[in-house]
């Protein structure tokens, strides 16, 4: 049966789930304070699980707790920043259930908190990766790095993946609306075929960017280096504020490991937030393209 695509609408909601945890705390600091720019609404979850339950029976609290921090936050940041907040509590699995609420309030944008890739034994940490690449939406990446004045420098890496069209869409939004500049890096490619994949895609992002006046430059990876380790290296050295990244699940891309790519980025010691933009079929939800106002 060929599948239909569902009506694109969206509800200008930044979704952040938080385990309570400080980068978690982080992270709704550095979602309320996007929002705040981008004029969308804040949605705070948590999701209630075993974990959970043993934090509650640990600190000899009730399931109220729950509400109760929740409240705290919507308090404060509403006060704070004068945005609308709602919060949810929905007992479900991080894996499934994050996303499975990103769709059914048709969130825009997801800031997901990681503990890097040692915390295994926390909620998110290096489980962040599968919530991401399962992501009906982009999912902003965020460790203990603050959001300090916005993201004026963008790193917007370009490999032999598939066109990155939602990932060019974010990118112009986030560059009108911080004046920022977007560094364009290319991935080095020995494969005649493979670099001309790359020379093609370069040209259709400097084109849309050309066309919306969107300043930008070009430059290009070393071809001896791990380009993971280059593109952080280079964000680095431009004092970037944000990483953009498409992220392709179950798809092979010659030369390296995408999740391993994926992983060493979004863990970067340098603690640069990334946006991952996940172009894929969710069942019966389908984001082929996010429109943006």
């Amino acid at each position: 049966m060929a599948k239909t695509k569902t009506e694109k609408k969206y509800n200008n909601i930044v979704l952040i789930p938080t385990d309570f945890s400080e980068v978690c705390g982080n992270a709704i600091s550095h979602g309320v304070k996007l929002a705040k720019f981008l004029g969308y609404k804040v949605c705070i979850l948590h999701i209630i699980n075993k974990e959970t339950k043993a934090a509650l029976k640990k600190k000899n609290v009730g399931i109220d707790y729950v509400d109760w921090r929740l409240k705290e936050y919507k308090k404060y940041y509403t006060k704070k920043y004068e945005i609308e907040i709602d919060t949810m509590a929905v007992e479900g699995s991080i894996f499934s259930t994050i996303n499975e609420v990103a769709a059914q309030i048709k969130a825009n944008l997801m800031i997901l908190g990681t503990h890097g890739k040692k915390g295994l034994q926390h909620v998110f940490g290096s489980y962040a990766l599968k919530v991401v690449i399962e992501s009906p939406i982009p999912v902003v990446v965020v460790q203990k790095r603050s959001f300090k004045e916005g993201y004026k420098n963008i790193v917007f890496p370009v490999s032999n993946d598939l066109e990155p069209r939602q990932a060019v869409q974010w990118a112009k939004l986030i560059a009108k609306l911080f004046s920022a500049n977007i560094s364009i890096f290319l991935s080095p490619e020995k494969d005649p075929a493979l670099k001309s994949r790359v020379t093609i895609i370069t040209k259709q992002i400097t084109d849309i960017f050309d066309q919306e006046k969107v300043p930008y430059n070009v430059t290009s990876a070393l071809k001896s280096v791990n380009f993971a380790e280059q593109v952080i290296s280079y964000s680095v050295t431009r004092h970037a504020d944000l990483i953009m990244i498409m992220t392709r699940p179950n798809i092979d891309i010659p030369g390296f490991s995408l999740s391993a790519w994926n992983e060493r980025l979004m863990f970067n010691e340098a603690q640069i937030p990334v946006m991952c933009v996940n172009p894929v079929e969710f069942g019966y939800h389908y984001y082929e393209w996010i429109m943006l106002a």
